[in-house]
């Protein structure tokens, strides 16, 4: 498909902005930080669903106050937040304390969420673009993949040489202040319509959202187009992270890397790992358009990553079981390709749904009802991985929500 789109200097903040967000070099190895400080998995669900049930709260108000207070303040006030979570993670040495980083986490990611993707969306609308949405998301998003990459390889380089996950927190500060300035570099009309604090302002933006969210939300097929977008990124936001104790597994069971001891090998293959994999994915990501032409409309790629994506989870219990952990893991690598490849597909289809006065709460919205099934799937997985391990645990997840596709599956209609 031939691009009508520049790749001018804003195309390059917008791909830097994901690129420096994605620099969490933590995310690679949260979960064994969590098993380290002897949490079980149960626990480490109810972490993941105050993180996921804080953004429901939270979500829709912020995605409002984007609009309306400017969205560049929005994502600045986001950035100082996530600050104090890896702090507060650093230093961290209860339940409690690693609660309270998550609540903090989760708050910035309910202000951050849907905003930036507002303002792609804004600026695309403004320069005639809106047609290849899709392709330039997917092209953005791409960055965010590689920095994702690197990440992990930097982490893993980090905690092979201190010995220390925690360490990583503090890492992760110096690319959220770097996204910080990048932001405020902005244009300023990707503020939105209303750039001050005045209260009368703010009365009269959260009326026209309203508004505008209701006529949203009123056009037949949102509501089912809704569900098919978020059930999947809250099953790979539950599940994605459960995959580091099973490279472990893995890690230990090889011959390679013998020389090492458990942690140095451990952190050495993880770090690889997601280097290798969030490579796959910035491709992914840059291929969704191409993907998406193949079909007519958007419903097609829609289900079949559904149900592709949910079948796998299925298959990686089985394999699990049997000790092939490579193919488990394969198994996992396969379900992050296709949350890679449906997300520019799917935001894009919510976009085009979407009333334009509303599109950051709207936006919100949809990472909210993710959160509301990665809050209800993420314990899940931790019950069942207690008593089983986590592959099984994801396995019994998977077949659920297998069973729940003729339900969810979208059908012809506006969308196309």
């Amino acid at each position: 498909m031939n691009q009508s789109y520049q790749k001018n200097l804003q195309y390059y903040k917008f791909s830097l902005y994901g690129f420096f967000k994605n620099l969490r070099f933590f995310e690679s190895f949260l979960m064994l930080f969590f098993l380290e400080k002897g949490l079980t998995y149960v626990e480490i669900g109810i972490l993941y669903s105050i993180r996921s049930v804080t953004i429901v709260l939270t979500e829709i108000p912020s995605g409002a106050i984007a609009d309306a207070l400017g969205r560049r303040r929005t994502l600045m006030l986001a950035f100082l937040v996530y600050l104090g979570s890896f702090f507060t993670f650093y230093f961290s040495n209860s339940f409690a304390l690693m609660a309270t980083a998550m609540l903090l986490f989760a708050l910035a990611d309910a202000f951050r969420s849907g905003v930036h993707k507002a303002m792609i969306f804004h600026y695309l609308q403004r320069k005639g673009w809106a047609s290849q949405k899709t392709d330039y998301y997917g092209h953005t998003r791409a960055w965010s993949q590689r920095g994702s990459a690197l990440s992990s390889l930097v982490a893993g380089i980090i905690v092979f040489y201190s010995g220390s996950f925690r360490i990583i927190f503090l890492a992760s500060v110096l690319p959220y202040l770097l996204d910080m300035l990048l932001i405020a570099s902005y244009p300023k009309y990707l503020d939105g319509t209303i750039k001050n604090f005045e209260l009368s302002g703010v009365k009269q933006k959260f009326k026209q959202v309203e508004q505008g969210f209701v006529l949203s939300f009123k056009q037949p097929h949102f509501l089912r187009a809704l569900i098919n977008t978020s059930i999947y990124t809250g099953y790979f936001k539950a599940v994605k992270d459960f995959v580091q104790p099973v490279i472990k597994m893995f890690a230990l069971s090889v011959p390679a890397f013998a020389y090492l001891n458990h942690d140095k090998k451990t952190a050495l293959i993880v770090g690889l790992f997601y280097f290798v994999i969030y490579l796959l994915t910035a491709w992914m990501s840059r291929r969704s358009d191409d993907f998406k032409n193949i079909f007519n409309n958007y419903q097609s790629p829609m289900n079949l990553t559904l149900l592709t994506g949910f079948g796998t989870g299925v298959l990686i219990g089985i394999v699990f079981l049997t000790g092939w952990y490579a193919l488990a893991i394969v198994g996992f690598v396969f379900i992050m390709m296709v949350e890679n490849l449906r997300k520019p597909i799917g935001v894009s289809m919510i976009a085009e749904l979407s009333h334009d006065d509303a599109m950051a709460t709207v936006l919100s919205l949809t990472s909210q009802v993710k959160s509301v099934f990665a809050a209800i799937i993420a314990p899940l997985i931790g019950l069942a991985a207690d008593k089983y391990g986590p592959a099984t645990g994801i396995a019994t997840v998977s077949l659920l929500l297998l069973m729940l596709f003729p339900l969810i599956k979208l059908t012809s209609g506006r969308a196309q």
